[in-house]
């Protein structure tokens, strides 16, 4: 019996970036090898969640493993989602690839218009960074007070 085939996927928010795995499986998906079911965080959970809620039965054929680092832990789960939904929709059977794949091509369409109706950002990615802060006030836009007394 030869290994499953793996593909790797790539996805950004803020200052995080996540690496997602995507094999043939039975539904398993871990975020830095802990089971997304317990993530201690409620919204960050639901938002990795997102993706596999949309895709519906799909889920159960196939196995996540998500490596996800730096940023918080909010910009960590929309990169681990955008990253999700990537893969998803990228990996579906091709010509050269045998008869048990998981995923049709006619699926890939339909899950990717699901997705993009949920949520546009989620195959996309979120372009927005923060504003670096500037001389002269507290912040990137702020500046200090003037009396003119």
């Amino acid at each position: 019996m030869t290994t499953p085939k793996t593909e790797i996927y790539y996805a950004t928010r803020k200052t995080s970036s996540a690496h997602v795995y995507i094999t043939k499986g039975q539904g398993k998906v871990r975020i830095n090898n802990v089971p997304v079911e317990m993530i201690p965080q409620e919204t960050a959970r639901e938002v990795m969640l997102a993706p596999l809620e949309i895709t519906g039965d799909l889920r159960d054929k196939i196995d996540i493993s998500v490596r996800v680092r730096g940023g918080g832990y909010m910009g960590q789960a929309s990169a681990a989602a955008t990253g999700i939904s990537r893969a998803l929709t990228g990996w579906t059977k091709t010509k050269k690839e045998p008869k048990d794949h998981p995923l049709p091509k006619s699926a890939r369409e339909d899950l990717r218009k699901r997705i993009a109706e949920y949520d546009k950002y989620l195959i996309s990615g979120d372009a927005r960074r923060k504003e670096p802060k500037k001389f002269g006030g507290p912040g990137a836009r702020r500046r200090k007070q003037k009396s003119y007394r």
